[in-house]
């Protein structure tokens, strides 16, 4: 049984660059580097899929998230309120023998 090689991401890099460049086909850059055709094609569309991730601007968030999250605190703040309401009120109507039915 063959011992399952563990390949670097310097060594994916330079197979995908070599398959963007097109100067030799995915069959004979398999062939060169000792790897499957379908995992050259796989590193060469992680690269391609994946470089302009390189050139966004990682200073600032996109502003949905942070308003989702804002509205999202804002609605648990509503709702927590909201349930405090209902036990105030429920309880007020309880005779004083009845319990909550969560006290049960």
């Amino acid at each position: 049984m063959r011992k399952k090689r563990i390949l670097g991401a310097k060594f994916k890099a330079k197979v995908a660059l070599a398959a963007v460049r097109g100067d030799k086909t995915l069959t004979q850059l398999a062939s060169e580097f000792a790897v499957h055709g379908s995992q050259v094609s796989a590193w060469k569309k992680t690269l391609t899929e994946g470089v302009e991730a390189l050139f966004e601007d990682g200073r600032k968030k996109p502003a949905r998230e942070e308003v989702s999250t804002a509205e999202l605190f804002e609605q648990i703040g509503r709702l927590k309120m909201e349930l405090e309401w209902l036990e105030k009120s429920w309880r007020s109507r309880l005779t004083p023998n009845a319990s909550w039915p969560s006290e049960r």
